[in-house]
């Protein structure tokens, strides 16, 4: 008993002796002492800053934005300085580099310890085609199947919102949400029943959860003990098993279709498993493969879209001089149109008023994160150098609030774009799912969000059809329920409930 404790004690020694030896060298290399820094840079009292970011991330950063004034600076996480920028001519140069110079796969890598949560499969930039299938097919393909999309969310809601008669009915909204928001996507995807199975929603509301706590907590070991912690910790191997029993039969059975009928038969499904098999190389034509690119598709796509909403509609809720004005855009648009993808489009009012709530509320603190790679570092504009190795990442949360590019930015103005597409030349750029540097919740340029024209479909589609057929408010006092902050993480409340209740006017 003593020897195995004594063993327990020796191990628990050198991993935390590995452990400062890698956090020295974190911040120690690369060399960013000509950055100035919120708070103390020494290499001990660094951690006690890194501590405070992650408990007060937003604070942090207005501290850097306030002293700072546009000039880069760094805050301490846990495992590394991060270099903030907030300067629009470099979120420009930013946008701008090359991958080879700055790399958005490497910072993601490093971040969420892709290999490992995900894959090491997932951890090439030149593999990911899974991201031009949702940039193309699906984006394409959003006007066909939108009816689909419809029926999932009416189904959706009226599964789990059913209140009766007059009576008001309270709703978990984070977690009900994201059930909703899982089978609308899934209904794209992968298609019926598989979108309602409540096993297969479980799998992928509770994946991308996995995948940002296992990251963290890999994080938090030594390097060089990743490779060994890593394959212990990684949650993909159990979702896999549990997916296979879903989708192994699908794609067996639309591989052997493709095979013996071709892929141009007129009644080829038009979903995800078709657009990945068409554009998968010949290694990842298998079943392992596509299951593993539907699940990190899922993961990307359920948890951003869930919380968006899930801000939008706490801000409906307490804001119901918002609900007459667009319920009356959408009843005249629909009495035309009916509910199709070009409606949606058409409903000013509403993509405003997400658009806003994405402003207001956001998705993070920190975006557009990239890591320097180019060998001999990378020079903006400016001619302000970085280092190789350098994380950095933009202050969207500090320039969504900035007075200078908002009118009364601290307060929530539902319809500030809409009013703006009313002025001569103003009509497109300010839709939801425009982005520029002064609007960066889905980031901007080429790396801006593939996804983002299918999530702003979604939400809209969904916000509609709340307004047509829900009278809502917040349980309880009725405030603004606030966000739930980890360094730049934003979350909505996850106990924050909505009462619904069948519309009455």
């Amino acid at each position: 008993m003593l020897e195995t404790t004594n063993l327990y004690y020796a191990l628990a020694s050198i991993t935390f002796i590995a452990f400062l030896i890698d956090k020295w060298r974190d911040y120690t290399t690369p060399n960013l002492s000509s950055i100035p820094a919120v708070g103390s840079t020494g290499r001990l009292s660094s951690f006690i800053g890194a501590i405070r970011f992650a408990t007060k991330g937003p604070e942090v950063l207005s501290e850097g934005v306030a002293k700072f004034k546009g000039e880069l600076f760094r805050v301490p996480s846990i495992t590394k300085w991060v270099v903030v920028v907030t300067d629009p001519k470099k979120i420009d140069d930013i946008r701008n580099a090359r991958d080879q110079d700055l790399s958005m796969t490497e910072a993601v890598n490093e971040s969420i310890q892709t290999r490992w949560t995900l894959g090491a499969e997932m951890v090439s930039e030149e593999n990911a085609y899974h991201v031009q299938v949702v940039r193309s097919p699906l984006t394409r393909s959003l006007a066909g199947r939108y009816v689909d999309i419809y029926d999932e969310v009416v189904s959706s809601f009226n599964e789990y919102v059913s209140p009766k008669g007059d009576e008001w009915m309270s709703i978990p909204v984070l977690d009900t949400l994201m059930n909703v928001v899982c089978r609308t996507s899934n209904r794209l995807f992968v298609g019926l029943p598989v979108c309602r199975d409540p096993d297969y929603i479980e799998i992928n509301t509770r994946f991308t959860i996995d995948v940002f706590l296992t990251g963290t907590m890999i994080n938090l070991f030594p390097k060089i003990l990743h490779p060994i912690v890593g394959p212990l910790l990684s949650p993909m191997s159990r979702y896999y098993k549990r997916a296979e029993k879903h989708l192994g039969p699908i794609i067996e059975q639309r591989m052997r279709e493709d095979e013996e009928q071709g892929v141009d038969r007129p009644d080829r499904p038009n979903d995800l498993v078709s657009w990945l098999l068409d554009g998968a190389p010949d290694s990842e034509r298998n079943v392992r493969m596509l299951i593993m690119r539907i699940l990190v598709i899922n993961f990307a796509a359920i948890h951003t879209t869930s919380n968006s909403f899930t801000q939008a509609l706490f801000h409906l809720a307490v804001s119901p001089e918002y609900v007459q004005p667009m319920r009356e855009e959408i009843e005249s648009i629909i009495a035309e149109e009916g509910w199709t993808k070009a409606a949606i489009q058409k409903m000013r009012k509403v993509d405003s008023f997400v658009r806003e709530s994405m402003r207001y509320t956001g998705v993070g603190a920190l975006a557009m994160d990239r890591k320097v790679i180019k060998p001999d570092g990378f020079t903006f504009s400016d001619g302000t150098k970085l280092p190789r190795g350098t994380t950095l990442s933009v202050a969207v949360y500090n320039i969504h609030h900035d007075e200078e590019k908002y009118s009364s930015p601290e307060e929530f103005h539902g319809f500030r774009f809409s009013d703006i597409r009313q002025e001569e030349g103003e009509g497109i750029k300010h839709q939801l799912v425009n982005t520029n540097v002064e609007f960066l919740p889905f980031g901007h340029g080429r790396h801006a969000c593939p996804g983002r024209f299918f999530a702003s479909n979604e939400i809209k589609t969904m916000l509609a059809h709340v307004l047509m057929n829900y009278d809502i408010k917040m349980e309880g006092d009725g405030g603004l329920p606030p966000s739930r902050w980890f360094a730049s993480a934003s979350m909505p409340d996850g106990k924050a409930r909505v009462m619904f209740r069948k519309r009455q006017t």
